[in-house]
């Protein structure tokens, strides 16, 4: 069983709780305006040239020349073929510092669960080892695809966008009513649910009241996240030859704070950054 992955990030912090290591999978059905990692977009490998890196060297002017000979990592390649058993010993690694931090690994994207049948049997096999595991998504995907990982996963890191299906679909290019549905759906099996926002000032920060009511019925969210909007991401979009769809207005602490604060009021969850 293959999978197609673009990062393994180790001793990750933001991931869900604990040290963890996280699992970048390539491809991703929606197209989010702020997206940060456009590496993750496509399901095909991909090349990037980050020219402020670049020293000069000219090894990239060879025949033999792999990203790896790039001294100035200016070319990096998005897109590995992995299988479990090559990637799993890879994951159990840091199985200590899991361990001693209530950590574990997550599965993440693109979406991770466009390639569920791989993030089952890594799941599982994690669980065999005795590994707590997190699946981010951002729900628009199957019911067959939750199914397959439902098992094996003790949270889920849901994103949600915004609650219009309008607004939504100006954001994201897709509607987010199997997002809704399949959030309901893992609350209604008693399943772990960490919520994560992302705010952006002028896109969805008129959603956050609409969200946290919507949040405010459900019965096993674990706590919230607001995610400021950063553009960060904007050297990876030139380094793909990708538009840059990124917005230029940024949240400011007074925002993100009175979001949380609406969002404490609504649901009386733990809501953090």
């Amino acid at each position: 069983m293959i999978a197609t992955i673009f990062e393994i990030k180790r001793f990750a912090v933001h991931d869900g709780d604990g040290i963890r290591t996280t699992v970048f999978f390539k491809g991703c059905p929606l197209r989010c305006i702020w997206c940060h990692n456009p590496e993750g977009l496509s399901f095909e490998p991909q090349q990037a040239f980050f020219e402020h890196k670049c020293v000069g060297c000219g090894e990239c002017k060879k025949e033999s020349f792999s990203t790896e000979d790039c001294l100035g990592e200016a070319r990096i390649y998005y897109g590995k073929e992995i299988t479990v058993d090559e990637l799993l010993p890879v994951l159990l690694e840091d199985k200590d510092f899991f361990e001693n931090s209530d950590g574990g690994v997550t599965l993440s994207g693109g979406e991770c669960l466009m390639q569920a049948e791989f993030c089952a049997e890594l799941l599982k096999r994690l669980k065999e080892n005795g590994v707590h595991t997190a699946v981010d998504t951002c729900g628009f995907v199957s019911k067959e695809a939750l199914n397959k990982v439902i098992p094996y996963t003790d949270v889920f890191l849901y994103d949600l966008k915004a609650y219009d299906d309008e607004v939504h679909i100006k954001c994201t290019g897709k509607s987010n009513k199997i997002i809704l549905e399949n959030l309901l759906y893992l609350d209604s099996l008693g399943k772990n649910i960490e919520i994560r926002i992302p705010y952006v000032p002028e896109y969805n920060s008129d959603q956050i009241e609409k969200i946290a009511i919507l949040l405010s019925k459900l019965k096993h969210i674990t706590k919230i996240r607001v995610l400021p909007y950063h553009n960060y991401a904007g050297s990876k979009y030139v380094a793909l030859n990708m538009k840059n769809t990124l917005p230029q207005i940024l949240p400011t602490d007074e925002e993100i704070d009175e979001a949380r604060k609406l969002i404490k009021n609504i649901t009386n969850f733990v809501v953090l950054y």
